[in-house]
């Protein structure tokens, strides 16, 4: 298995190459090749090979229909329309601390929860205090009806990319378990993801930032 090449970190623009073609019948024996390995990987958390966008952070409902030619649309000579959007209402709130966030919007409810709240430095291995926030999400999840949750883990960018990427992988399963044994008989749908340090929330380059973007999310649907 090729190691995975080296990805650029925030404020460092990749150093350019020269890519020299390579023959077909090179490039055809090379596809023939790997067609044919197995891969197997150790078992335990690791990176995602998931979508580049987390999923259930965009709008799914339909942009609304405008005229183009109605009469009290006034454009200017050569002026198009732009394409029609929908724009969530977000309401945000967020304990004194940061240390966890609810994010409504339209179609879904959105908690945060700071690592620091839930686990040991560098660690996937919940605090005692962390199953009763963890319930108390899965309480809304009951209430709200969910049947589908995406729970997704997030850390800084301090350390080694690939670090982050497991550790938030470890620590979205742990929030998971939780959330499974509260929800056992919901019959729920569970979406778990590690993204690192991707997606940051707020400033890496202070403490106060950082500590914001460790986190673990739950979203669903709103049902209302």
């Amino acid at each position: 298995m090729r190691a995975p090449l080296p990805r650029a970190r925030s404020g460092h623009a990749p150093t350019p190459y020269t890519r020299t073609p390579r023959p077909l019948t090179a490039t055809l024996a090379a596809v023939v090749l790997l067609a044919g390995m197995q891969f197997t990987l150790a078992a335990g958390a690791r990176a995602d090979d998931g979508p580049s966008v987390p999923p259930g952070t965009g709008s799914t409902s339909p942009p609304p229909e405008v005229d183009a030619g109605a009469a009290g649309l006034r454009l200017r000579d050569g002026a198009t329309l732009a394409p029609a959007k929908v724009l969530d209402i977000i309401s945000i709130v967020e304990t004194e601390g940061g240390e966890e966030r609810r994010e409504d919007t339209n179609e879904n409810v959105k908690f945060a929860l700071q690592a620091e709240v839930l686990f040991g430095k560098d660690s996937a291995k919940l605090s005692p205090a962390a199953t009763s926030r963890i319930a108390a999400i899965a309480d809304e999840i009951k209430q709200q009806g969910s049947t589908k949750v995406r729970v997704f883990g997030f850390t800084d960018n301090l350390g080694s990319s690939a670090h982050g990427d497991v550790l938030s992988k470890q620590r979205a399963e742990a929030v998971h378990g939780v959330l499974d044994t509260e929800l056992a008989s919901a019959g729920i749908t569970y979406e778990i993801r590690g993204y690192g340090e991707d997606y940051p929330i707020a400033d890496n380059g202070t403490e106060e930032g950082r500590k914001k973007n460790r986190r673990v999310e739950v979203s669903f649907p709103r049902n209302d």
